[in-house]
């Protein structure tokens, strides 16, 4: 079709692009052409750009896996390679930095939600096109207005689409009619072009029927005549191929967005219309149907992507015209063509690319409250797939949503019910909010000892996720003993290698960690990780992430650094690979590693891996979140050993006050940041305020879990430290020797916590004039440090050279 007017809109859209990199939007309501205004643009203009690159930005979820298809074109790997987010990622960044086009065009054609596009708009030397119907727009960056046709433009536009029997005045009177609208137009021309009907007839039927189509019920700022259009085109439509109709009848419940074809596939579910059901059956007729559509305007048909799409305005158009009865039976039928659609196994690829095809069109037909048990099914595997995609907030959004629609539908005790709420609260703990999900998960756990049993499957997960919550609120002692209650009944009702078994077996492995029991959680973390391994699915799992990554922590706490980071390294692959670079689970990883590496000696790989997680975090989350705060004080850690201790302590100091927030001054995890911060303050040499503030941090610490507790005894360490800078090397000596009794009976002798305590000891007792013994004690540790971390490691050498060792803290992520 031959381009007609827009001369104003074109104008002023290309003043603003020469005016330097800029961002312009094309605004105005659905159907006035801004959709082929920036396709006129880009032809116009084709000579000026290196690269040219259209988004459907209608469906946000997809917008990003537009933006990774255009890696190969700038010479990136493809999403195939790196996955969506990254080579979305190395796209932008290319675009940015003009390599290797400087003079690029982005479009972003039907982007109504700003919010979803933000961060997805380069900034760089090309230019960034988006039309949208959204106003907020406006004012947020350059726009441009998209309206009506002028009359002539009118006019011309229909003489072009009608070149046969269609005078200027017909056209005109035509024209009127429709209210210049670009969509009713083109629709009406496509109805004239098709059928041979004259514009009087056109304009005499126009005439006769409005009341059928137009109601109060009509969108705001549209003509009639685009509604009255569609009428007729369901009128000659049914005429010769009413299956046609019936199809369209069933698309108008979905959503506007692109609807996967074979979600239109033969199923003998009991709910599908009977008519459907054998168009459904017959592939010859249904390709007919749809091509019947597409001839008339009705659908748009997208061949290469397998999709077929309805317009918005065309859907609420004919869901007016269906009575109460025939509305529900579609609804329904929609319902169960959804569910059917829907796989099962939430964890390939391919699954969760339909997920996202599916998601848009779940609300439009109802599914939320659709009483069929398969649509329920749906809602709950929505949740489970928001979580698995790493889509936290938006799944604690979804379940809060379901349960209060649920609760007034179905009643407290409906068991769909229930598993939403326990969604729910595990949605919130991933959130960091750690006291409601507590809450939320107590106050359920009778109704579903009650309602399901007290070993029904759902009960037990609810049992193991308020284990968790007693982890996240510091209460790890309740934690033990609650999970190896709950590991127990798991065994008893699923059997010790049932999957749910296996998570609870790796719940009690953190709970022995938490607990400074160190072996305890490696035995049982790396049973878990290898009976879970066996059964894991072939695609990504997260949980099989979160498994591996346990046993490397736990190896790393055991004190075997190295091996931690072989463990780790081949973790982080996996979760890089199978769940992508920015998934929770990934990070996690990610953020455990780089501890191992900093560890090990290996700042450059440890500062490297804890900057990017801490981006990415901030990026996912905000910078109150749990596992951000984590993220920042291993930075803060990797500051220190590497010298930076003015900036160490100014992130210490915020990230301390952060803690305090989230997790409350008395959560061990605060203390811990404490603890940190009072190891750099004594490193600045200032030993005074270091002492104050460790004492202060073993004090609570003793209080919520003892004295023979890991992070008790690296305080202790520090604190004698401290008291020996200060001069008081009695009081030094005392503490030394305490803190080394203690490691020694809880993680053995030959644990770098324990040689560390060793050898501050050594240099105490010196100081104190015992210089025999702390010249054996010396020599014995350094060369036990050889032997468990290498000759050449920097704490080998450290405490060869007879330096002052430190115990810096992380807490673990939960």
């Amino acid at each position: 079709m031959n381009f007609i007017g827009r001369a104003e809109p074109l104008d002023g859209l290309r003043r603003e692009l020469r005016r330097g990199p800029a961002t312009v939007v094309l605004h105005g309501h659905y159907g006035v052409g801004k959709t082929l205004t920036a396709v006129e643009h880009v032809h116009r203009s084709k000579q000026e750009y290196d690269l040219v690159w259209w988004i459907s930005a209608g469906q946000p979820g997809l917008v990003r896996s537009s933006m990774a298809h255009l890696a190969p074109h700038l010479g990136l790997p493809g999403p195939g390679v790196t996955g969506i987010e990254d080579a979305a990622g190395g796209v932008l960044d290319a675009l940015r930095r003009g390599d290797p086009h400087r003079r690029w065009l982005l479009v972003f054609d039907g982007a109504d939600e700003p919010e979803d596009l933000y961060e997805l708009i380069p900034e760089g030397t090309g230019h960034v096109l988006i039309t949208s119907r959204n106003h907020r727009w406006a004012g947020r960056t350059s726009s441009v207005p998209v309206d009506v046709f002028l009359p002539r433009e009118s006019v011309e536009f229909l003489r072009r689409r009608v070149p046969q029997g269609l005078d200027e005045a017909s056209a005109a009177d035509l024209a009127g009619a429709l209210g210049h609208l670009p969509l009713a137009l083109e629709q009406a021309g496509a109805l004239l072009t098709e059928t041979g009907m004259s514009s009087r007839e056109y304009l005499r039927l126009l005439e006769r029927r409005p009341g059928d189509l137009l109601s109060q019920g009509h969108p705001p700022g549209y003509h009639t005549s685009l509604s009255a259009s569609l009428q007729i085109s369901l009128t000659e439509l049914g005429a010769h191929t009413p299956a046609a109709v019936d199809l369209l009848r069933t698309c108008s419940v979905f959503g506007p967005e692109p609807i996967p074809r074979d979600v239109f596939f033969a199923t003998r579910s009991p709910h599908v219309r009977p008519e459907t059901a054998a168009l459904l059956n017959d592939p010859i007729g249904l390709s007919r149907a749809f091509g019947q559509l597409g001839r008339y305007a009705l659908v748009k048909i997208d061949n290469a992507n397998r999709t077929v799409q309805v317009h918005s305005l065309v859907q609420k158009l004919i869901r007016w015209q269906l009575d109460e009865e025939r509305s529900r039976a579609v609804r329904t039928e929609v319902c169960a063509l959804l569910a059917a659609a829907a796989p099962d196994d939430l964890l390939s690829p391919q699954a969760q690319a339909r997920y996202l095809d599916l998601l848009p069109h779940l609300e439009p037909a109802g599914v939320p409250l659709s009483e069929l048990p398969e649509a329920r099914r749906l809602s709950l595997h929505v949740l489970s797939f928001l979580y698995l995609s790493g889509n936290y907030a938006t799944a604690e959004r979804h379940a809060r949503d379901l349960i209060s629609r649920w609760t007034t539908a179905f009643g407290e005790d409906d068991p769909y019910l229930l598993k939403a709420r326990q969604s729910y609260g595990n949605r919130l703990r991933d959130l960091g909010r750690y006291e409601e999900a507590y809450r939320s998960n107590i106050a359920m756990l009778p109704r579903l000892r009650e309602v399901l049993g007290p070993e029904h499957p759902d009960t037990l997960s609810l049992l193991s996720g308020i284990g968790a919550d007693l982890r996240s609120q510091g209460r790890f002692r309740e934690a033990l003993r609650h999970d190896t209650q709950t590991h127990r009944a798991h065994v008893r009702a699923l059997g010790a290698d049932h999957s749910a078994t296996l998570r609870a077996l790796h719940n009690l492995g953190i709970d022995h960690a938490l607990s400074s029991d160190f072996e305890g959680a490696r035995k049982r973390h790396e049973e878990a990780y290898m009976l879970y391994k066996r059964q894991a699915p072939a695609a990504g799992s997260p949980n099989l992430a979160a498994f591996w990554n346990s046993l490397a922590q736990s190896v790393r706490l055991s004190g075997n650094y190295a091996e931690a980071c072989d463990l780790g390294e081949e973790a982080l692959a996996y979760g890089r690979g199978q769940l992508g670079r920015e998934h929770p689970r990934t990070l996690r990883i990610q953020l455990d590693l780089s501890v191992a590496h900093r560890l090990s000696g290996n700042p450059d790989r440890a500062r490297t891996l804890a900057r990017d997680a801490h981006t990415r975090y901030l990026r996912l989350y905000d910078v109150d979140h749990p596992e951000t705060l984590a993220a920042a004080l291993c930075l803060v850690n990797l500051m220190r050993v590497e010298g930076e201790l003015d900036r160490a302590l100014s992130v210490a100091l915020d990230t301390s006050e952060r803690y305090a927030r989230v997790y409350g001054s008395d959560h061990p995890y605060h203390q811990v940041c404490a603890a940190d911060t009072a190891l750099i303050h004594r490193l600045r040499g200032d030993p005074g305020r270091a002492h104050l503030l460790n004492t202060a941090t073993l004090e609570h610490l003793d209080a919520l879990l003892g004295r023979d507790h890991h992070f008790s005894l690296a305080v202790a360490n520090n604190l004698a430290g401290d008291l020996a800078a200060m001069g008081e090397t009695a009081a030094a000596v005392e503490s030394g020797r305490d803190t080394v009794r203690r490691l020694r009976a809880l993680v053995g002798d030959e644990h770098p916590m324990t040689l560390a305590a060793t050898a501050n000891l050594a240099s105490d007792l010196a100081a104190a004039g015992e210089e025999d013994r702390a010249r054996d004690l010396a020599e014995s540790t350094a060369a036990s440090y050889a032997r468990v971390l290498g000759p050449v490691h920097v704490l080998t050498r450290a405490a060869t050279a007879g330096e002052r060792m430190t115990s810096d803290l992380d807490p673990p992520l939960l």
